[in-house]
């Protein structure tokens, strides 16, 4: 029986994949057969999760890169090219969240920073890759949100702001791209068990509080993100763009 989930063929950039939940939708992607290059913004960072995901060595290809600097992106997608082959899977995953508090106490710099890296640099790697894309067969792009994009999340207003922008440019481009074979969803997950959500479930008091009255009662763990961009990502969603996917646990209903 074909497995429509096979991703063999597929060769794949994902960011942000030193950790998190990037880190574990290049293992996942490795495991059904993907190339993916990967990407972090030291060497150190980037070593370690290539060693952590070393079964996969010979599929797998690590670049140092910021994803807010053009020039850095355009190094990314030519190691990730020269090393597999053209790239038809783009997993926009960075992602950063400088600032907590009232947006109104909030400054320029923590805007700026914001919007470079959860808005900007996902920008320009799906323009580029995308007209590639169209010229080559097609793709699939996906974007990792945040139910923040959803719903005003209080003291993360640049946050949210970034990641209803990056739902926006996800349908934008899903409608302008889709008659030339490029295919553009998101993934909105809820509040998941990494770096960047620390300051949430460290706080054992806080947590309790927060789960009280979710769905689930619970917050969830990089690999419960894992399946929806298999999904994406494979010939399984070939019918599928456009689409915004809450994995949230039920927090928004």
């Amino acid at each position: 029986m074909h497995n429509r989930f096979d991703l063999k063929g597929k060769n794949a950039i994902v960011t942000g994949a030193t950790r998190g939940i990037g880190l574990a939708i290049a293992r996942g992607f490795a495991e059904l057969g993907a190339t993916v290059t990967i990407c972090g913004r030291k060497q150190e960072t980037v070593d370690a999760a290539l060693a952590d995901l070393g079964s996969h060595k010979e599929q797998l290809h690590g670049v140092v890169a910021h994803v807010g600097k053009s020039e850095d992106i355009e190094q990314l997608i030519s190691e990730a090219e020269e090393k597999f082959g053209r790239v038809n899977v783009l997993v926009n995953n960075a992602g950063t969240n400088p600032f907590f508090g009232p947006i109104v106490d909030s400054d320029e710099r923590a805007w700026d920073k914001t919007f470079e890296v959860n808005l900007k640099g996902p920008y320009i790697l799906s323009r580029i890759l995308a007209k590639e894309m169209m010229k080559s067969g097609g793709g699939s792009i996906v974007n990792i949100a945040s139910i923040a994009g959803l719903q005003a999340a209080p003291l993360q207003g640049i946050y949210s702001v970034t990641k209803a922008g990056l739902i926006m440019l996800t349908k934008v481009m899903a409608r302008e791209c889709g008659r030339k074979g490029v295919r553009v969803n998101c993934i909105c997950p809820g509040v998941i068990k990494t770096h960047l959500s620390e300051t949430l479930w460290k706080d054992e008091e806080r947590l309790k509080a927060f789960v009280a009255n979710k769905s689930l009662g619970r917050i969830g763990n990089t690999e419960e993100i894992v399946g929806g961009a298999i999904y994406f990502a494979s010939d399984a969603s070939s019918f599928t763009t456009g689409s915004v996917l809450t994995i949230d646990g039920g927090m928004v209903i």
